[in-house]
């Protein structure tokens, strides 16, 4: 099922993780404008290149899972056709969504991941961190479908390369009826969060997120009212006055709070294409240049996290935009316009640099 390069890009994927411990940037948003599609966002932030590329599974494509000690686990057959980002040129996905309008997000949980205890004798029922994604974004139809699923499977600690275990992460899944929760494997037992917000972040886990946000409950659109103090007026120095206090830096928790903030106040915009830009806009807020946030080594800079790329899941359309790092242009991937009848996994380039277009000549 993996491409012949599976060993070696599984070992180099393993070696940027371990590299990137702190890679824990990404944010993700929903926008839901007047007509009742459903638009759900997210930025990608890594300390290295993770080769991402756009991917088109089709149905009836056979899928073989891991078992910890790499053992065979659960081999499944995709009901669903879905459409992407992978990582490192896996057949995985990263973030993606099927031809039903769900969709899947996959989070770094550095800290407190902790996956299941497999069973000996349910070794056919395993799957590795990376792969529990891809199979509920292509067998089920829906949250409550998925989260079914993801109940009767084990996600077991598998052994990337040199790590010891799997990548520490956590899910966000959203439907195009609105429905979001968040999985998290934590202390070996499988937590479901419902997230009507539909935010996410990355360590803590989501319930404290959630306590955290009561702290920014006065948080508002609206310019501060001016006081008089002992015959003082003090008057707000400008604009945006409402949001004193606002945490800017790229940690898991600000970011989260930035994220609940901003989609809070943001105009409703009418239909799902102004929804899309929307969510664009608003991750906007999110984007890390390279060497804003690193590591520290001992020999000097460390990994740098950077925002390798964005995407946005028009889940009402099924419709699957990006931008990169190298390329800020919006490039869109239409399931509609999919053959998913396809014997193989298809793959779309995202490497294209960015062309600078010169509008002088169209001065009047």
């Amino acid at each position: 099922m993996y491409r012949s390069t599976w060993p070696m890009l599984s070992a180099s994927f393993a070696c940027l993780l371990m590299v990137s411990l702190l890679a824990d940037a990404c944010t993700g948003v929903r926008v839901k404008p007047k007509d009742g599609s459903e638009i759900t966002g997210r930025t990608l932030e890594f300390g290295a290149d993770l080769q991402s590329e756009g991917m088109i599974v089709p149905r009836g494509k056979t899928y073989q899972g891991t078992a910890p000690g790499n053992k065979p686990g659960l081999k499944w057959t995709t009901k669903y056709g879905a459409v992407g980002f992978n990582g490192l040129k896996l057949p995985v996905f990263i973030d993606g969504i099927n031809e039903k309008g769900f969709g899947i997000g996959l989070f770094y949980f550095p800290g407190y991941a902790k996956y299941q205890d497999v069973p000996v004798d349910s070794t056919a029922k395993a799957l590795a961190p990376w792969e529990i994604g891809t199979y509920l974004l292509t067998t089920a139809a829906n949250v409550e479908e998925a989260v079914k699923s993801a109940k009767e499977v084990f996600v077991g600690s598998v052994a990337l390369g040199p790590w010891k275990s799997g990548p520490p992460a956590h899910f966000r899944l959203h439907d195009a009826t609105g429905k979001s929760v968040v999985l998290e494997y934590v202390d070996g037992k499988l937590h479901v969060h419902d997230n009507p917000l539909a935010l996410m972040s990355n360590s803590p886990t989501f319930d404290w997120h959630m306590t955290n946000l009561k702290n920014y409950v006065r948080l508002s659109e609206y310019n501060a009212d001016p006081i008089e103090v002992n015959n003082v007026k003090l008057t707000p120095p400008g604009q945006g006055s409402g949001m004193l206090g606002l945490p800017g830096d790229f940690t898991p928790p600000s970011r989260l709070v930035r994220a609940f903030a901003f989609t809070r106040f943001a105009e409703q915009v009418a239909t799902a294409e102004d929804g899309v830009k929307q969510t664009f806009h608003l991750l906007n807020q999110f984007d890390i240049p390279k060497g804003a946030a690193r590591e520290k080594d001992k020999d000097g800079p460390g990994a740098a996290d950077y925002t390798l790329w964005t995407s946005v899941s028009d889940l009402t359309n099924r419709r699957f935009y990006f931008r990169t790092y190298e390329n800020s242009r919006i490039r869109s991937i239409d399931l509609a316009k999919c053959d998913l009848t396809a014997k193989e996994i298809r793959y779309i380039p995202t490497d294209e640099k960015e062309e600078i277009v010169d509008v002088t000549g169209k001065a009047k």
